[in-house]
């Protein structure tokens, strides 16, 4: 695969690279991050090697990462018009003002305009749902995003960080009243992040929501930058996000995709990226850049083909354990299917059910 083989993001027909450029890094007004001059050759580069899609938000680094975008691409129609440019509303920018930031109505319309107005252009081709709102009826939200669909300001909806039973809610609500649905689920998701398979990700296969996991290093966890050896003298700058990972379970995972790696001539950032980009449902992996020739060798990740083995081996060392009900359905087949075997699955029959030659009461 290349970064420019393209494919429909869930149920539509925008089509995306297999890898979105996350925007999340551009700007330096959070102590970190790349400056503007380096955003600009990681922007140029991702679309000079086929990449169409990026990804930013609202308040990434205080709104300056959608300012960023907008003065490199966004007031250049010839750019701009070729990109699927998505971000986010939800987060406040505005200390001391309630309305500034959630999923209402008047936050949700002002939101936009303002990032319409940082990326210099007239529409937004995927607005996400940043998280969810508890004190907003999830009805408000999306007849708001109908409307910003149906002025032409957005192109499609997504949404992020939502629990799997209100974006079910969400969109089924939106198919009965003819409103648009989402199409797009942004997640965490790595080998060390994997609790999402219980829920979010068997609701975006029955959904046709296309997967797009945040974080697939785990907050570089996974990079290889880190090991054992050197757990002590490196910086870490992603606190909690970081910490809790570096971690002999991590290090036993590390040993793995460095073996891997070997074998591919690769590294174990683009091995565990390939692990992800492999996922069902995953449509178009975010990957961050602080600096160039980090976009460079995680677009790299794209060259690697994970055999069934290796796939299988990293499965079993990160397997999730998973709770109600979820964690009863092995036990299933034995009292649904009778004894027989129903789409290649087996169990024999349940203690409660019938012996042959018995009837039912």
């Amino acid at each position: 695969m290349a970064l420019d083989h393209y494919v429909t993001l869930g149920h539509s027909g925008l089509r995306v690279s297999p890898i979105c450029l996350g925007a999340m890094t551009f700007g330096e007004d959070l102590g970190w991050g790349s400056t503007v001059e380096e955003s600009q050759r990681i922007m140029d580069r991702f679309i000079e090697l086929g990449g169409n899609f990026i990804d930013t938000a609202n308040f990434y680094t205080k709104s300056h990462s959608e300012k960023i975008i907008g003065d490199h691409v966004g007031r250049h129609a010839a750019k701009r018009d070729r990109l699927v440019i998505a971000t986010k509303f939800s987060g406040n920018l505005y200390p001391g003002d309630p309305n500034g930031g959630g999923s209402g109505r008047k936050s949700v319309i002002s939101a936009c305009e303002h990032s319409l107005r940082r990326l210099q252009t007239d529409y937004i081709d995927l607005y996400w749902l940043h998280n969810w709102d508890i004190h907003t009826p999830i009805e408000e939200t999306m007849a708001a995003l109908h409307d910003l669909v149906s002025s032409g300001k957005v192109r499609y909806i997504g949404v992020s960080d939502t629990p799997a039973w209100k974006i079910a809610q969400a969109n089924v609500m939106a198919q009965f009243r003819g409103w648009p649905a989402f199409i797009g689920l942004q997640i965490e998701y790595s080998l060390l992040q994997r609790t999402v398979e219980q829920e979010l990700v068997p609701l975006a296969l029955e959904f046709g929501l296309g997967i797009t996991p945040w974080s697939p290093l785990k907050s570089g966890a996974l990079s290889g930058k880190y090991t054992r050896g050197n757990l002590g003298s490196m910086a870490r700058d992603r606190g909690p996000f970081l910490e809790p990972f570096l971690n002999e379970r991590t290090f036993t995972l590390l040993d793995a995709l460095e073996a891997i790696a070997k074998v591919h001539e690769s590294t174990v950032a683009r091995v565990a990226l390939a692990w992800v980009c492999g996922r069902p449902g995953v449509a178009s992996t975010i990957i961050g850049a602080r600096r160039l020739g980090q976009l460079e060798d995680n677009v790299g990740a794209l060259s690697v083909k994970l055999t069934p083995e290796e796939v299988a081996q990293l499965d079993a060392l990160t397997a999730p354990t998973f709770g109600f009900p979820q964690n009863m359905q092995p036990i299933f087949p034995a009292i649904h299917n009778g004894g027989t075997t129903v789409n290649g699955v087996y169990a024999p029959a349940s203690g409660f059910g019938l012996v042959k030659g018995e009837t039912p009461y």
